[in-house]
């Protein structure tokens, strides 16, 4: 439900039904923001934050039944951007999820269309796919250089 709204309102959301497995994904893809929620099959959702933490500061913001004030500071304390108890509203889950997205500038442009891989930024007139980034006739390779860092865009 949550990801087929998330969908809808434009985001490209990618699903893992264990904690394992997303820290997996998130070690090895790039992604914009986590909706985590805390009770998992394998890691407590506290726990897939601070291993989480330890490798990416990727905007998080949990989702839990566990409502009480200290479960939120907790969720806070090991990295959580934002803390969302349930039941909740989607449009409020959305709302919080751009908030988080845009403090932390990861936000793209309504220009910026994205098919898998493919990133088409019209207002700067670039393609990106896999690296390579195309300008018009042009195209570059991000430098080898390890102390330049490239990043791609999930989320309008």
């Amino acid at each position: 439900m949550i990801s087929d709204y998330l969908g809808e309102a434009g985001f490209h959301v990618t699903v893992e039904a264990d904690g394992r497995d997303g820290l997996g994904r998130l070690s090895r893809e790039p992604h914009d923001a986590l909706v985590l929620d805390l009770t998992l099959p394998d890691l407590d959702g506290l726990e897939v934050c601070r291993q989480l933490r330890a490798f990416s500061d990727i905007p998080v913001l949990m989702l839990t039944a566990r409502g009480e004030p200290m479960d939120r500071v907790i969720g806070l304390e090991v990295g959580a951007d934002d803390y969302l108890p349930k039941p909740f509203e989607p449009r409020e889950l959305l709302a919080r999820l751009r908030a988080i997205l845009r403090r932390s500038g990861r936000t793209r442009s309504a220009a910026t269309l994205r098919f898998g891989r493919l990133d088409i930024d019209r207002d700067a007139r670039q393609v990106r796919l896999d690296g390579w980034t195309w300008y018009g006739a042009k195209s570059s390779r991000p430098s080898t250089d390890r102390s330049t860092s490239t990043s791609r865009a999930s989320a309008p």
